[in-house]
Parts: C-alpha cells; sequence; structure tokens
C-alpha cells in the first residue's frame, strides 16, 4: 500500500512538473508611446522605460513621391500587416522637393502617376487607394503617416533624397552638401517644414536628417555646420521627436565624433545611425574565412560607429539585410554576423525593406526588390524563413524598466533566429527565444541552468549525438560539460573531444533542423571562402527579460525521483 501510495505521488509530481514546465509566458502588447526620448544610450518613452525600435523601411521618395505598394492593397491593410509582422515602427522615406519645390507639392497623385506614363499603377491605386488620387502628394504621405498611426505602428520621417529617385550613387546630385540638388538652405527649410507638419501627430516619434551622405565633396566642418542647423529647426518646430543623425560614406562612418562631439541647444533627444549590408565590405565575405571576416567587420563597424553606445548615445540601425530569394552566401554570413551584433547589443533597428516591388525605379516599372519582406505583388511575406529570423531580434532583452530579473544569458542561434530551449527533462531543441530559461556561463567554463537547484549543466555526448543537460555534480563535471568559445567569431560553442586530445566538437543543429547536436567542429582557421560555419554559429546573448519557463522546484525534485519511479514499477510489476 505504502509503495502504492509513493508511486501515485511521484505521478502526481511528474504531472505537475510537466504542467508547470510547458507553460510558457508572452509580453502583453502596450500601446505604442506618445514621444520618445533618450537616457544614455536607450531610447525611452515617456514613463523612462526602454522602447526597441523594431522597424521596417517603406519608400516614399521614388519618383512618383507616393509611398510604394499602394497600387497592389489598401492602404490600412498595408499598415496591419506591417504590425501584425512584429514590427512596431516604419522608416517612411521622403524627398526635400516634396515640401519645397512646387514642382512636385502642387501635384496630385493622379496627376504623379500619369507624367510619369504609369498607367497600370493608377488603375491599381484606383481600385484599392481611390481616396488617394485627388489628393496632393504631401496630403497623401500624410495620410500614410494616419493610416500607419492607426495600426498603432510608430514613425520615423527620413529625408532620403532631395530630388526624388533612386538612392544612393556618389554622383547623383544628392549626395552631400552643396550639391547640384543639395542646397543646404532648402534643406533646412524642408525639415523644418516637415517637422511643423507632423508636430500634432502621435505616431511620428523621431526624424531622420538624412540618408546616405556621400560623395566626393563630403566633410566633417561641413557635416557639424550644417547637421546641427539642421537639427536645430527640427527641434525647434517639434520638440517632441526624435533627432537621428547620420554619418558619412553611406551611413558607415561616425569615428569623427571620438574627437569632436555635436553641440546642440537641446538634449535627451539626439540619437545617431548607422547602415551595414553585406556590400559593405565587398567581396570579404565569399573570400575569406566567414569567422576571421565576421570578426573584422563587426570590430570595423564599433569601430566606426557602434562605439557610440559606450558613450551613452543611442545607435540605430536604419538599414540592413538580405537579398530574400535566398542562394546568396555572401548574405548569408553576413546576416549571421549581423543579426549576433544586433541580439549581443539590443540594437534599435529598421530592416531593408517591406516593398515587394515599386512603381518605378531607374526607369523600369513594377522593377521588383529582391531585398523585400512582401513579394511582387504585396500579398505575402517572400520569405518565411527570413521574417522568422528577423522576428527574433524584435523583442527587447535589456534596458530601463526591464529589469525583471537578475542579468542571465540566452544561447541564440542567429541563421534559424531561434534559442536553445529545454522541452524535455533532460533533452534540448532550438525553439522561440522568449521561452528560454537563464542560462549561465561561469568561469569554470560551465554553461547551466542558473535556476536549477540540482545542479543541470549542458553536456556533450559525442558527435552527430544530441546534447543533453547534466544532473548534479557529476552531469556538470569534465571535459564533456566545458564549453570554449573557440573561434575569432567567439561564435563556436565547443567541447574537446573524449575520445582525442586535440579533437574538439561544437554545437550544431541537428538534420531535422531543431535539436542541438555536436559535430565536428567546421571553419575554426583557415579554410578561405569556402567553408559554411553559419549553422555551429551560437551567441551568448544578455538579457535581463522575466523568464518565460523556469525548472521549478517540483520539476526538479521529479529529476531525483526518477530512479526511485523506476525502481518502483519494477518491484511492483516485476
Amino acid at each position: 500500500m505504502t509503495a502504492r501510495f509513493l508511486l501515485s505521488a511521484a505521478c502526481l509530481v511528474a504531472a505537475a512538473a510537466l504542467a508547470l514546465t510547458t507553460c510558457h509566458c508572452h509580453d502583453p502588447v502596450e500601446p505604442p508611446p506618445r514621444s520618445l526620448s533618450t537616457s544614455s544610450r536607450w531610447i525611452v518613452d515617456e514613463r523612462g522605460r526602454r522602447v526597441k525600435l523594431a522597424c521596417v523601411n517603406w519608400p516614399s521618395h521614388l519618383e512618383p513621391v507616393l509611398a510604394e505598394g499602394l497600387s497592389h492593397r489598401p492602404l490600412p491593410a498595408i499598415a496591419a500587416g506591417v504590425a501584425a509582422m512584429g514590427f512596431n515602427c516604419v522608416r517612411l522615406t521622403w524627398p526635400t522637393f516634396l515640401v519645397t519645390d512646387a514642382t512636385y507639392s502642387a501635384l496630385t497623385v493622379a496627376e504623379s502617376l500619369r507624367r510619369l506614363n504609369l498607367t497600370s499603377a493608377l488603375a491599381g491605386v484606383e481600385a484599392h487607394n481611390p481616396g488617394l488620387l485627388g489628393m496632393a502628394l504631401a496630403d497623401a504621405f500624410r495620410a500614410v503617416v494616419r493610416g500607419l498611426g492607426d495600426a498603432g505602428v510608430m514613425v520615423i520621417l527620413d529625408n532620403h533624397v532631395s530630388r526624388p529617385g533612386w538612392c544612393c550613387r556618389a554622383g547623383d546630385g544628392n549626395g552631400f552638401f552643396g550639391d547640384a540638388d543639395f542646397d543646404p538652405d532648402v534643406w533646412v527649410e524642408g525639415l523644418r517644414t516637415m517637422a511643423a507638419m507632423f508636430a500634432g501627430e502621435d505616431s511620428v516619434v523621431g526624424m531622420s536628417l538624412r540618408n546616405e551622405l556621400r560623395g566626393p565633396r563630403q566633410n566633417t566642418d561641413d557635416w557639424y555646420r550644417y547637421m546641427q542647423r539642421g537639427a536645430e529647426a527640427v527641434h525647434a518646430a517639434n520638440p517632441r521627436v526624435l533627432v537621428i543623425l547620420s554619418g558619412l560614406r553611406n551611413d558607415n562612418d561616425l569615428a569623427f565624433l571620438k574627437r569632436r562631439p555635436v553641440h546642440l541647444t537641446f538634449s535627451n533627444k539626439l540619437a545617431f545611425e548607422v547602415h551595414w549590408y553585406s556590400f559593405s565590405d565587398p567581396h570579404q565575405w565569399l573570400s575569406g574565412n566567414p569567422n576571421a571576416v565576421c570578426a573584422r567587420v563587426a570590430a570595423s563597424v564599433a569601430r566606426r560607429t557602434l562605439y557610440l553606445l559606450g558613450r551613452g548615445w543611442p545607435v540605430f540601425l536604419s538599414e540592413f539585410g538580405v537579398d530574400n530569394r535566398g542562394g546568396n552566401a555572401a548574405d548569408e554570413r553576413y546576416w549571421g554576423c549581423a543579426a549576433a551584433a544586433i541580439a549581443g547589443l539590443d540594437l534599435d533597428w529598421a530592416l531593408w525593406a517591406l516593398q515587394g516591388s515599386y512603381y518605378l525605379r531607374e526607369g523600369v516599372a513594377g522593377h521588383d526588390e529582391a531585398y523585400g519582406v512582401l513579394d511582387h505583388a504585396w500579398l505575402r511575406p517572400r520569405n518565411g524563413t527570413a521574417l522568422r529570423r528577423v522576428r527574433a531580434l524584435q523583442r527587447p532583452l535589456r534596458g530601463p524598466g526591464l529589469d525583471e530579473a537578475a542579468p542571465y544569458s540566452v544561447l541564440f542561434h542567429p541563421a534559424t533566429g531561434l534559442c536553445v530551449l529545454r522541452r524535455r527533462t533532460v533533452e534540448l531543441e532550438l525553439g522561440p527565444c522568449e521561452e528560454t530559461e537563464a542560462w549561465e556561463y561561469s568561469g569554470e567554463h560551465r554553461l547551466a541552468l542558473r535556476d536549477s537547484w540540482v545542479g543541470m549543466c549542458l553536456r556533450a555526448e559525442g558527435a552527430g549525438r544530441p546534447v543533453r543537460l547534466g544532473v548534479g555534480r557529476a552531469g556538470c563535471a569534465g571535459k564533456e560539460a566545458r564549453w570554449l568559445l573557440v573561434s575569432e567569431s567567439k561564435m563556436h560553442v565547443a567541447v574537446h573531444e573524449a575520445s582525442s586530445r586535440s579533437g574538439m566538437l561544437c554545437l550544431d543543429v541537428g538534420v531535422d533542423g531543431r535539436s542541438v547536436v555536436t559535430n565536428q567542429c567546421r571553419c575554426l582557421s583557415g579554410g578561405g571562402g569556402g567553408c559554411n560555419p553559419e549553422r555551429q554559429w551560437f551567441k551568448l546573448v544578455s538579457s535581463t527579460r522575466k523568464v518565460a519557463s523556469s525548472t521549478s522546484i517540483v520539476a526538479q525534485t521529479m529529476l531525483l525521483l526518477l530512479p526511485v519511479i523506476r525502481n518502483l514499477k519494477a518491484w511492483l510489476f516485476g
């Protein structure tokens, strides 16, 4: 009777443990902030709580001067789709001439499309957004901003070019102050006009002063002269918005700020922006060892721009992205490296880009956008896997107001956008990062579940075999549980192979795409560009967010009771 009672009690414990360890919590949806400001390197709301900008770019700066895609879908549907994909913000581009040149500002949407002979786009707008056709271009732009606001999406107004058209060639007349189409006085007036126009729109939370300064005229003296003047004009017209300054060399260089800071009359409203693509570092991703290239390029980006985080300034990665058609080896390697940096630094960002196609780009009507989140017809995601990888970067991990737990590590796999989770008692697999438990990387190189009172450590079981959680002192002992960061990228998490003095096994993804295994480490050094280590890249990312599912005392007690249950079953039924 006692044995049967114990067996029943053990089964109840097991059931409770299963219920507790499979319950996952998700962040409540909060309304968008009415205004943003800065607190050291963080962007915060009116309460001083971190707001992570997880944006997508939506162009409205090309020749039609109309937000792309309105010939394919109704504006409310596009705006709702942005929110449904997890983006809380749109970087909405605009040309200076929209508000400073009557050649454009006097046009209606219908007139703008007709003058470019875009009859198909005109018919599409008439079918999906007929109310926009008779609007002046500035009023249509305002309607897009309101449509995004109605969907709960914040807007950053990005002055992309002066004369409408595709960006960004060095000699296109839009590159730097004093170029043919870039009169500084006209530019400042355009910024002032746009800032005042949206002073009453709560959804407009920031203004980016100019996209990708470039070309032979660029110099730091003019940068300080005009960027500071433009910033003051925007703040005077609309003190509620963030002012975002771009750097030199196509938004790749802010290193000059180390020697000479910006001086403005206002504070807590200034951020900086940077761009990062695979083509920012041509040929390196294909010709060099990916670990060495990732380490070198990430260090260069940090040295030129991201160092500002450590000096107490927010840095907004306002453009990054890849060819969403797949098959681009340089982009895949770049993505793993960039996504790891974005997660590790918990950056604010804006993905290039929403649009699946353009009304007109570089003389081609209906031009396809390979980097687009949406397909050519704007109906569905172009690449569901790519969108899932982006979603992993949308949730803030730390910052003011997010000190919900003592700092812990997350095992992030950038190639998939997933994290290492415990699905069963000691078995691990990849899953949504918001469901992770708290990992701790100790000075002894143990990867342990921090909140486990019985002691549970990540442990290798051999080449090609799933990793498991070792339990107790024995489970955390030995070189099979001693994990080293062994490559230049610091993303190969490896143990010494038990059967070899020099061989190493690295964390890897199983053939099923979800299990976490160990395999022989790939591409640690040498090998050139023919090596593909991205599946073995895991990034230890710091978080202070509430742990969504933790190892409860009941579940841990169950670990100790498992041998008892097995012995009882053998005694009762054997």
